[in-house]
């Protein structure tokens, strides 16, 4: 156990971390609201507020959440970067380890807290996020390495207009071959665009920066001020001084930034979109986003904007963490090459190896507890769940090769990793151009991995269970940009038992809750999602025969045509003539 995890468990043990039973009550139901002043719209909010309310723990707690879905539609909870060990059920994406749970139905999610930091919660069913089911989850840390006076979060966000199920009806349609992404119509900070916040000189305060994106990334600086970048994604990192970062899709930085002493100015915070990721951007789009710091509201000088937008020089991938954990050679790889093509079913779609995730007909971790051995063989799951079987506690190694002109953050559930390498093209372990982390690499549980490059990543298969890794771009998820990691299915088993409340959920939603992908026993997968397969860049084995049968059909016609006109004249004048007398004779 390294230095920090020795810390927290020594603490926990001597009784100076109080637990407590933290139990929210949430009805999760319909309200509205218009954050950017432009348009008031349908949103999921929590017992009838929108936004809701951050969820905040403390190291040892037991977070409760018991939800009453009033939606009209299923609905799931993830709490996002929770190691969730030996609770793989309350992770939360549906399909994956849980059925949704259905309109009008109860459902408790309960669960340890042991980790610290910064986090969020959201839905993990369709495209539900996007419509306003998100919030930070806090998790503080009785032992923190770093002294500041004030907490703040600052979520960052893009907002849509329509709802997320129309949205994807769009996107994933044949009339939509490219692919094209719905573009936000505005861009929140701290859920709203007339945010703001007062700085009181000399203090120093976190800013605890999450993106709740849908799609966007976005790049953060404040006017005439550092940033010391403490943390990332729940890693304390050793204090490094920045000017501005960015921050893709579900990534979380803390800040520290210490206040001026003088009040003559006030500053604005910057949080610029990404537009390199919209196919199109329309006039009325604000994507330079501001918010300001007051030190005195009465002064209405601001001081000049530093904001460099897209020109950032952040690199995220060289924070080292404050917690030093040298790479380990992998002893298991998995090489997942990913862009967009259609398919056959005439979407265009993500997908790892030219598969995409479809969900299956059993929640895949229902599917493990209830195969018994065959929880072992990869066919069990289906091949549109993008199974890989991970071996318990093997360093795993993913290569993660993007073919696609489109930067794209991929997040693994369960699990923090290192990112030990990176470089341009395809990784096919002969390049020449490629850096190595190898000492200190950073480590988070989503990273970005930029257009036509490859990202190597590594963690320990530790935690026995099913996790999701997926693209966090929401649109791209849907479409199928996901893998499964089936990992130690045999020592999930001895370690885990699914609650009954789990199975109810199926019976509820009229789904089966075991058996394989198909809900079927043995590997008779039949009925399970399958034939959505790329389109060929060519002819087909069926076309091929078909072109096949044409051509001899020709050949065949053209070689009468040419025995016709070779045969004998006389012989055939004898015969025309023979057949006119009997027609007369018949006459």
């Amino acid at each position: 156990m390294h230095f920090l995890g020795t810390c927290l468990a020594t603490i926990a043990a001597l009784g100076l971390v109080r637990a407590a039973r933290v139990e929210l009550d949430w009805v999760v139901g319909y309200t509205t609201a218009n954050p950017d002043g432009l348009f008031e719209r349908q949103v999921i909010g929590i017992n009838g507020e929108w936004p809701p309310k951050q969820v905040e723990a403390t190291l040892n707690d037991v977070l409760v959440i018991n939800i009453h879905n009033e939606l009209n539609e299923p609905t799931a909870l993830h709490a996002h970067g929770m190691f969730q060990n030996n609770t793989n059920y309350m992770d939360g994406p549906s399909m994956v380890t849980q059925c949704p749970i259905p309109a009008g139905m109860n459902f408790t999610y309960e669960f340890t807290i042991t980790q610290t930091g910064t986090y969020w919660m959201h839905s993990h069913y369709g495209g539900q996020y996007a419509d306003g089911f998100k919030m930070a989850l806090i998790l503080h840390n009785p032992a923190e390495p770093y002294k500041y006076d004030e907490d703040i979060t600052v979520p960052i966000s893009d907002w849509y207009h329509d709802q997320s199920g129309n949205n994807l009806k769009i996107f994933m349609n044949e009339n939509n071959p490219t692919g094209a992404e719905p573009v936000p119509e505005s861009g929140l900070i701290m859920d709203n665009v007339n945010s703001s916040l007062t700085f009181v000189p000399g203090k120093t305060y976190r800013l605890r920066l999450i993106n709740m994106s849908a799609f966007s990334m976005f790049y953060f600086s404040i006017d005439g001020h550092d940033m010391d970048v403490i943390e990332t994604d729940g890693i304390y990192t050793q204090r490094t001084t920045v000017k501005s970062l960015y921050l893709t899709a579900a990534q979380r930085i803390s800040v520290l930034v210490t206040a001026k002493n003088a009040t003559n100015l006030n500053y604005y915070m910057h949080a610029d979109m990404n537009t390199d990721m919209f196919d199109t951007i329309s006039d009325s789009l604000q994507t330079n986003l501001t918010a300001p710091i007051y030190y005195d509201k009465s002064v209405t000088e601001f001081a000049p904007s530093e904001d460099v937008g897209m020109g950032s020089d952040f690199d995220d991938i060289v924070i080292p963490p404050l917690e030093v954990m040298a790479a380990v050679p992998a002893e298991q790889q998995l090489n997942l090459t990913f862009e967009f093509q259609v398919y056959t079913d005439g979407i265009n779609r993500g997908a790892f190896n030219n598969i995409p995730y479809i969900a299956p007909k059993v929640p895949i971790l229902n599917t493990l507890m209830t195969m018994g051995n065959l929880s072992h063989e990869v066919d069990v799951y289906g091949r549109h769940s993008v199974p890989y079987i991970l071996d318990h506690l093997n360093m795993i190694e993913v290569i993660l090769n993007n073919a696609d002109s489109g930067d794209h953050p991929f997040h693994l559930h369960g699990h923090v990793f290192q990112i030990v390498a990176r470089g341009p093209g395809i990784y096919d372990g002969t390049n020449e151009n490629i850096t190595w982390y190898l000492d200190n690499p950073n480590r988070r549980d989503t990273v970005a991995v930029p257009a036509e490059s490859f990202t190597i990543i590594r963690f320990r298969a530790d935690n026995p269970g099913i996790w999701i890794f997926h693209c966090h771009i929401e649109w791209h998820l849907e479409t199928g940009l996901a893998a499964i990691f089936v990992e130690a299915p045999d020592i999930a088993q001895q370690r885990m038992t699914l609650p009954q409340a789990f199975n109810d959920l199926c019976e509820a939603g009229n789904i089966p809750y075991s058996g394989n992908a198909a809900g079927k026993q043995g590997l008779d997968l039949k009925g399970a999602p399958s034939g959505v397969d790329i389109l060929i860049d060519g002819f087909t084995a069926s076309g091929k025969g078909a072109m096949a049968g044409c051509i001899l059909s020709a050949l065949l016609g053209i070689g009468a045509i040419v025995w016709f006109a070779h045969s004998d004249p006389e012989a055939r004048g004898r015969e025309i003539i023979a057949a006119k007398m009997r027609e007369e004779q018949e006459d």
